[in-house]
């Protein structure tokens, strides 16, 4: 009778090791100081190792290691004085005479009938803190017509333009298409692009609107080293609402403004119910003051107005000094959240470049409606949005000679006029002049 062997290796084949990371990609990351994205290659399996690879390769490493120097070692630095702006430069309510407003408002639609003017909406939110996964934009605020924030938006700016080709100096040359920039992010981009082909654009022309990417930084931990969200993926968080700059400039939009004869540009947040999108009176005020870039304001709150001259100057120089925000933030990673550190920029930066800045006071009640939060938050949620544009457009017909009526107290309800009726309460008398409307109601034609 033959011996067993026991435990003897005889037919078995030993598992070969894994094969290596990439060496030149490897010998990259240790030039940075961050091979540790490849810590658990051993553990991968190959298509895990695939993923990793591509996630690593699809990174500018030399420019977020340069961005990650700069701003940590920004952090030791006395912030940079800033300089009131001028008098002279300062637009306020109560100063501000009609005859100036008359004349701002006629130089804007001007510049507009002759094309000069666009407008880059930031819209790469979405409304997670108003119980929606959807972008902000496409949020419906529960007005009687039921728009959303981006159908308000669009129509405005169909508004501005029909007003523009009706201003004296422009009938002959007829509606001049206001470019529209649209800024979204990695997590609104595709549900974006779809809402705006599903609505046919809002009645604007497709090829009026353009969409581009705000960029993704990876998030680190304290001593700068990237922090892994999954054993083949870098955690990367959106890089900032200042992160237009370098989104239009990745994306070639600052020559593609400049080729359509683009002299300004109108930047604002998609969160506000009341913008007033490509605002003659502000560009008139902006193109008179002769300044780079201007800021409309309410108490601590700022839209703003850029030459794209001086857009193309923000753009170099704020890649030039790759200084970002540290923001201390829970990191999802392979160790579960952990506190780390997003880099972003900030709209505001590119103040510290502008040689001129004006600023233009107006009403909070006129043009500041936040949509940021809840219902059943104390502020800037959707019913305090809603009111505050029911009550402006009901003071709207009043002052056209309209009547309401209203079955509940009036400060509780209003009326809603399409902005393609109206885009500032002009050109009412002839709709609302002795007629009677019910609250709530959709003015439109």
């Amino acid at each position: 009778m033959k011996e067993m062997v026991v435990g003897s290796d005889v037919g078995r084949r030993a598992t070969p090791p894994p094969p290596p990371p990439p060496q030149a990609l490897l010998e990259r990351l240790k030039d940075y100081g961050q091979e540790g994205a490849f810590a658990m290659w051993d553990e991968l399996s190959p298509e895990e190792r695939d993923l990793v690879v591509k996630d690593i390769e699809s990174l500018d490493l030399p420019r977020v290691d340069r961005i990650i120097r700069c701003s940590l070692g920004s952090q030791s630095y006395p912030l940079p004085a800033v300089e009131p702006v001028p008098e002279a430069s300062v637009s306020t309510v109560e100063e501000r005479t009609p005859e100036e407003r008359e004349r701002w408002w006629k130089r804007g639609l001007k510049a507009i009938s002759e094309g000069k003017l666009a407008v880059v909406l930031l819209s790469g939110g979405q409304g997670t803190r108003l119980g929606s996964s959807d972008p902000k934009g496409c949020f419906n605020i529960g007005l009687p017509s039921g728009k959303s924030l981006f159908q308000l938006q669009a129509e405005r700016i169909l508004s501005v333009q029909r007003l523009a080709a009706q201003s004296t100096d422009a009938r002959a040359a007829g509606i001049v298409p206001i470019h529209w920039y649209i800024m979204t992010s990695p997590f609104t981009d595709e549900a974006t692009r779809k809402f705006f082909e599903n609505h046919k654009y809002f009645g604007l022309e497709t090829d009026q609107v353009t969409f581009f990417r705000q960029g993704t930084l990876p998030c680190v931990s304290g001593d700068g080293r990237f922090i892994m969200e999954t054993p083949c993926k870098v955690a990367k968080a959106p890089d900032g609402n200042g992160g237009l700059y370098a989104a239009l400039k990745s994306s070639r939009l600052l020559e593609d403004m400049a080729m359509r004869g683009i002299k300004y540009v109108d930047v604002y947040g998609v969160d506000n119910a009341l913008v007033r999108v490509a605002d003659p009176a502000f560009l008139g005020y902006f193109i008179d003051k002769g300044v780079t870039a201007a800021a409309k304001v309410v108490r601590k709150v700022c839209l703003h107005m850029f030459t794209l001259d001086f857009l193309i100057q923000v753009a170099n120089g704020l890649e030039k000094d790759s200084i970002y925000h540290l923001a201390e933030k829970k990191i999802p990673s392979i160790h579960g959240y952990t506190m780390g550190l997003k880099l972003e920029q900030f709209i505001f930066d590119a103040f510290a470049y502008a040689p001129s800045t004006a600023l233009f006071e107006v009403l909070r009640e006129e043009e500041f409606a936040p949509v940021k939060n809840a219902n059943g938050a104390s502020h800037d949620t959707p019913d305090s949005a809603r009111l505050m544009l029911l009550r402006l457009h009901s003071r709207w017909v009043v002052a056209a000679g309209g009547f309401l009526t209203h079955s509940v107290p009036l400060y509780l309800t209003g009326v809603e006029i399409s902005p393609l009726c109206s885009y500032a309460g002009e050109n009412l008398e002839a709709m609302c002049r002795g007629r009677t409307f019910h609250a709530p109601c959709e003015i439109a034609f």
